[in-house]
């Protein structure tokens, strides 16, 4: 209960109750909302509710695309109605890695050691 309350989720859950219709889940099982009762697609307030990802924080980039563009307002109906047509060439969800122990460093940075390969000749600095 205390970390309902510290994620600020208590007033978007007792609304969601209140006013909320439920639209569909994706497959992470994070669940979005529209406001009940408004007729026009595109000024309609759209929402989701994000599942309890145990102790992953709660990131933007856990909605997939297609959802992404229906809360964006992208799209007039959601994944749920209309689903978007994978692609051959995309890849699975990945989580965002920035500022974690994962997230990439390139050769040459100071938590890789600070060095890196010397120069092959190919780069002629500029010069004015």
């Amino acid at each position: 209960m205390l970390k309902w309350l510290r994620a600020n989720t208590l007033g978007t859950r007792l609304f969601t109750w209140r006013k909320g219709e439920l639209v569909g889940e994706d497959e992470l099982g994070n669940r979005y909302y529209r406001e009940r009762g408004d007729k026009d697609w595109r000024t309609e307030r759209r929402w989701v509710v994000f599942a309890d990802a145990g102790n992953l924080e709660i990131d933007g980039s856990m909605v997939p695309p297609g959802w992404h563009g229906w809360l964006n307002r992208a799209r007039e109906k959601a994944p749920s109605q209309e689903p978007l047509a994978v692609k051959r060439w995309e890849k699975e969800h990945l989580p965002n890695l920035s500022g974690s122990p994962q997230a990439y460093v390139p050769p040459g940075h100071a938590r890789r050691g600070g060095q890196r390969q010397p120069a092959t000749g190919d780069y002629e600095a500029w010069r004015p």
